[in-house]
């Protein structure tokens, strides 16, 4: 008599249910390194702030101290920063081939961008691209090529930031290592041969996988992405409008610049810096924290919360503002910031959401 008896799986199908449990496994540690770090270094550096300053002395300073038409000022510049930025990748944008979108448009892929940035770092630069990508029925990779030639070239400026705030705010830089102990660590570090024999050797590692390796998957990889970043960098010196995008460019970094200035104004401890004669009218001081807080936005987390707030705080301790005094600057500066970007954001939103809706009923129907 016979007897129906399961068939075991194939080895197709084992190797099958294998590869999507690896798949499920990777996409669970993808998405933690992602999302779950930035969130803990945001928490954890906020949580250190806090528990070295008195909260209650922060809220007095800025109930009491803070000139809040100085921060409106500091918001609409950034709003036009914002725009200037939407503009430039538009032209950036064009020169690589995308057909061109109304201005406000352009503008939007910023707000929005920034808006979710406060979420998750990268999302927003992920929607960006992905919307463009869409609504110019353009290749997703040409666009993320210009937003990593974007990118790319706010790096070179930042560079060239840190190179001129250490020539002009050098004798306060100088002044800080020599008397507080992290200055004296910092210069003990920066002048240990084993860190730059370490450097080196990064360096030399790199090399020699980019050269030697080129067989192994994840080395192509690599070399796509940095061809990527290099086609998506060189539109800016082979556009038309090159001079154009400097010009843009210079108006980004000047409006960013002048968010952090015009907000010594509202804070008499940071006004005091304006009238020294020895700020060259708070100048100095405005561009060191300007660049500390830029540099800051490398390290991940959602919007720049934590490492920019300690960057900020450890510039303007450069010239003897307080650390209680450098939380309440910081904190109404970036709260401010991310109050005005949820509201541009849900603008954004409503924008795409309604010029969606026009474009599908502006497709005829099919005939049947």
């Amino acid at each position: 008599m016979e007897t129906n008896q399961p068939t075991p799986p194939s080895n197709e199908a084992l190797n099958s249910s294998a590869h999507k449990a690896k798949s499920t496994l990777k996409k669970y540690i993808s998405d933690t390194l992602r999302y779950v770090i930035p969130l803990g270094i945001s928490v954890g550096m906020i949580l250190w702030l806090f528990h070295k300053v008195d909260f209650h002395e922060v809220i007095d300073i800025i109930h009491k101290g803070c000139n809040f038409w100085w921060i409106g000022l500091m918001m609409l510049i950034t709003t036009l920063s914002h725009m200037v930025r939407g503009t430039r990748w538009g032209l950036q944008l064009r020169a690589a081939g995308v057909k061109r979108m109304p201005i406000v448009c352009e503008w939007v892929t910023i707000w929005g961008a920034y808006a979710l940035n406060l979420l998750f770092p990268q999302l927003g630069e992920g929607w960006r691209c992905v919307f463009v990508s869409r609504r110019q029925k353009a290749p997703l990779s040409t666009v993320i090529g210009t937003d990593i030639g974007d990118r790319s070239s706010d790096l070179a400026v930042i560079l060239c930031l840190i190179c001129l705030s250490l020539v002009v705010a050098h004798p306060f830089i100088m002044d800080f290592m020599m008397k507080y102990a992290v200055g004296r660590d910092v210069k003990d570090i920066a002048g240990e041969p084993l860190l730059w024999l370490g450097l080196g050797g990064i360096i030399a590692i790199a090399w020699y996988i980019t050269h030697y390796l080129r067989t192994y998957k994840w080395v192509q990889t690599l070399d796509t992405n940095l061809s990527r970043i290099w086609d998506g960098f060189k539109v800016i010196f082979t556009m038309k409008h090159r001079w154009l995008y400097l010009l843009f460019t210079i108006g980004i970094w000047t409006c960013y610049f002048f968010e952090t200035y015009v907000c010594f104004f509202a804070f008499d401890f940071t006004r005091d810096l304006i009238h020294d004669p020895h700020m060259a009218l708070g100048f100095i001081p405005g561009l060191v924290v300007f660049v500390f807080g830029s540099v800051s936005m490398a390290i991940p987390s959602n919007g720049g919360l934590g490492p920019w707030n300690l960057a900020v705080m450890f510039g303007l301790s450069l010239f003897g503002i307080s650390s209680t005094e450098g939380t309440a600057f910081s904190i109404v500066m970036w709260s401010c910031q991310a109050v005005m970007l949820i509201i541009l954001g849900l603008f954004s939103l409503a924008y795409v959401t309604i010029t969606s809706k026009k474009t599908k009923s502006a497709i005829p129907p099919q005939a049947a």
